[in-house]
């Protein structure tokens, strides 16, 4: 059993069929704290240079750039009749590496490898899992921007600007159904229990799901056929960007061997973080300049109708003549700058900005609370509650 080592310069490694690295001496956290030239591992820069390349690592182990005989059999079987490799790469694997190697925070793999090393999981069970998560979360964002007709994504066309709609929109679901792969390995080499293995299974058909009913209700609000007040929002945020950060953080613990009310409660913590990221999310849209300069233009929710927070704090607390004027410019879909500017300005007036930020950090604060009694004290811990602390406080 190897328990998770803080770092990447262990000597001694092994590989599974799927190839991702295991260390087979563990380093201590100090021994990390003395390699680290760049930041603390006690800072999310730190955190992310100390986890990021081990979840890149374990994508890259998983998912090959290039089909060739053998690996388009590992993940379609033995063809009827003939594969054609080119063909296969270029419509699956050339777009979703395009879109994978744009980078991303890295967020929710990042959130499960925290989990179970505060658990003293082991990492060659649940490393490969985080790039279960990644894929998940990147097939959303693929179909999501069809979805929005986005231009950009990470600074560059989006996925189906470059590919075509049909390209992206079947690339996107396939990486719904690669991570399920990952299980079929567990399975065959027998890596846990049986009832362990369909607890995966049923864990990620159900926040799979969860993602399109919360995806389908911010596609319907924002056709403007309904004005949902903050409790539905919240659900709505809860399902679209928490159940990802949910799974994330309910798989690190399960195949951690944690309880099943500490599952519970590790996944509550993790959805009230994807809420929170949500909101942080809506408010950049709207006010931030380095995150404006990653998607199309300053606004972008506004030009798309999007029910935010701040838009139901403020039709709810604004004059009813600004209510109704921010109304008009959000079923308006307008690409004006100036008009986009005005809304803006209205729901600055009515202090929905303030509002929907002080709200992001109660939520976080509040699943901190609850979680931190469960937590065993350790360093993970405390990087846990810097990681939680900013995604509220990024500004990209």
């Amino acid at each position: 059993a190897y328990s998770f080592y803080p770092g990447m310069q262990a000597q001694h490694r092994t590989q599974s069929i799927l190839g991702h690295i295991v260390s087979t001496q563990p380093s201590s956290v100090s021994s990390v704290v003395e390699s680290n030239q760049c930041h603390s591992p006690y800072t999310i820069d730190g955190i992310i240079e100390q986890y990021k390349p081990r979840c890149q690592a374990a994508l890259e182990a998983f998912l090959p750039r290039v089909f060739d005989e053998e690996k388009i059999k590992k993940f379609f079987g033995s063809p009827i009749y003939s594969y054609d490799c080119h063909s296969s790469t270029a419509s699956l694997l050339t777009p979703i590496w395009d879109l994978l190697d744009r980078g991303g925070k890295q967020w929710r793999p990042i959130l499960l490898c925290l989990v179970a090393e505060a658990l003293g999981g082991k990492e060659e069970l649940v490393l490969p899992v985080a790039a279960l998560c990644e894929m998940a979360h990147n097939g959303t964002l693929m179909v999501d921007d069809v979805e929005d007709d986005s231009k950009l994504r990470r600074g560059k066309p989006c996925i189906h600007i470059s590919y075509g709609v049909d390209i992206a929109i079947n690339a996107g679901n396939a990486l719904y159904f690669f991570p399920l792969l990952l299980f079929k390995e567990y399975k065959e080499k027998k890596l846990v229990s049986d009832a362990t293995l369909v607890r995966c299974y049923e864990l990620y058909s159900q926040e799979l799901l969860n993602v399109h009913l919360g995806q389908g209700l911010d596609i319907y609000w924002h056709q403007g056929k309904k004005n949902p007040n903050v409790q539905e929002y919240l659900q709505m945020c809860a399902y679209k960007t928490g159940v990802l950060a949910r799974l994330s953080a309910r798989l690190g613990a399960l195949l951690s061997g944690a309880s099943d009310d500490f599952i519970y409660s590790i996944g509550r913590f993790a959805e009230s973080i994807g809420v929170a990221f949500q909101i942080q999310d809506d408010l950049l849209n709207i006010s931030g300049e380095e995150f404006a300069s990653k998607i199309d233009v300053m606004g972008e929710d506004i030009h798309e109708g999007k029910r935010s927070l701040m838009v139901i704090h403020c039709l709810e607390n604004a004059s009813p003549e600004k209510a109704q004027r921010l109304l008009s410019i959000l079923n308006s879909k307008t690409s004006d700058p100036v008009v986009i500017k005005e809304a803006i300005d209205i729901m600055k007036s009515s202090n929905s900005l303030t509002y929907a930020k002080n709200m992001a950090k109660k939520i976080i604060n509040d699943a901190w609370n609850d979680i931190e009694k469960l937590l065993p004290n350790s360093t993970t811990k405390q990087k846990l509650q810097v990681f939680a602390t900013y995604l509220i406080e990024r500004k990209i």
